[in-house]
């Protein structure tokens, strides 16, 4: 089926289900994705990860500062009318008169199991939330965020993945999901079924300072943090006035007579630190400046840091 498709897209997890669409033969007559931002320490303007996946797939890319129906030009004579748009991760909510254009609306993967966890952030708020089971979706957009209807959906179990992980796997689902359902969709075979809005739930934007460790957190929900946000904004405390990620760490189930932050070392060399409930054993951290270590090799060059008070 000869459709022309116009895929909006801007993260990594968008690149991804763009590069399975042309994989299985639905390639995009137009890629639309958000400006080169400025990134690193020398602010340099980098393109986004699908805009990157375009060119290598030799398709034309739009990035529109706004998205206003002049700025897109999709009527244009060198474009064919769009029979589908295809929404992964785009970052910007697409207003009526751009979602009016597409002959057969616009469908959006969506990695959650909506009306739960709508929003910019579902697959760290599953992680933070301790969920066994998440999935994705394909729902036909409205102007609303995640509110439209939905057209199918796959369930996924899951025990104590890392971001990267569930991503990734969320991405691949989404995208074969998403393969499976456009011909049927085309062909009028589906019927789209309304959200329980009562049932929404929303997630937020994640901020840098979202990745501070509150050492009167229980451990369990500590270790959640870790998994969650890694790389971005990361998990954090001080230790003499510096930056210390962790990286990688597991609950240790036990009372102590520490102090909330306090580190001590167990039997097997290793960190551990008190917290509201039980103690977080870290296995990976990284000092402000200085590379990523086991706990074991961080301890040979800090051997002040047991006893330490982070916070």
């Amino acid at each position: 089926m000869n459709k022309n498709i116009v895929f909006f897209g801007t993260s990594e997890f968008g690149a991804i289900i763009l590069e399975k669409m042309v994989q299985a033969g639905y390639s995009p007559v137009l890629v639309v994705t958000t400006p080169d931002m400025p990134s690193g320490r020398k602010q340099l303007l980098s393109p986004s990860p699908v805009k990157i996946s375009a060119q290598k797939l030799n398709i034309s890319v739009l990035q529109p500062e706004k998205l206003g129906l002049a700025k897109l030009n999709l009527a244009k004579p060198s474009l064919p009318h769009p029979d589908l748009f295809i929404v992964a991760s785009y970052g910007k909510i697409l207003p009526q008169k751009i979602l009016d254009i597409p002959t057969h609306g616009t469908l959006n993967v969506h990695p959650s199991l909506l009306p739960k966890y709508r929003g910019p952030s579902p697959v760290q708020a599953v992680i933070l939330n301790g969920e066994e089971e998440t999935g994705a979706t394909i729902m036909l957009l409205d102007e609303k965020m995640d509110h439209g209807a939905i057209l199918a959906q796959q369930e996924l179990k899951i025990s104590k993945p890392t971001y990267i992980e569930l991503h990734n796997t969320l991405a691949e689902i989404g995208a074969n999901l998403l393969i499976e359902t456009i011909p049927h969709w085309l062909e009028g075979a589906l019927t789209p079924i309304t959200q329980d809005h009562s049932k929404a739930t929303y997630t937020k934007h994640i901020k840098k300072e979202d990745g501070h460790i509150d050492w009167k957190n229980p451990a369990l929900y500590i270790e959640r943090q870790v998994r969650a946000f890694n790389p971005w904004p990361g998990t954090y405390t001080t230790f003499q006035g510096k930056l210390l990620k962790i990286l990688k760490a597991r609950v240790l189930e036990q009372t102590s007579s520490k102090k909330l932050g306090e580190t001590f070392k167990l039997q097997t060399g290793e960190i551990a630190v008190q917290t509201g409930s039980n103690a977080l054993l870290v296995e990976e951290l990284q000092l402000e400046g200085k590379k990523l270590m086991p706990s074991k090799e961080f301890l040979l060059g800090y051997k002040n840091f047991i006893g330490a008070i982070l916070c």
